[in-house]
């Protein structure tokens, strides 16, 4: 399976309120969302955790390219 992932994180404030997402494609272009966020970090924590948590998601063994 290929899939393709999508990545944004940002902050208001460094440190401040951030928050980050990830939406996952399919070869079929099937589509899954995810987001979340923290009251204290910062942009690059954000930046980093969308594609972490992304790849967490994932089950089945896949071809990846994240855009970040």
């Amino acid at each position: 399976m290929k899939l393709k992932i999508y990545t944004d994180g940002a902050c208001s404030g460094n440190p401040g309120k951030g928050g980050w997402a990830a939406i996952i494609l399919d070869s079929n272009l099937n589509q899954s969302s995810i987001s979340g966020g923290e009251s204290n970090t910062t942009n690059n924590r954000m930046e980093l955790m969308a594609p972490i948590m992304a790849l967490k998601k994932i089950k089945k063994k896949s071809e990846i390219i994240i855009f970040t």
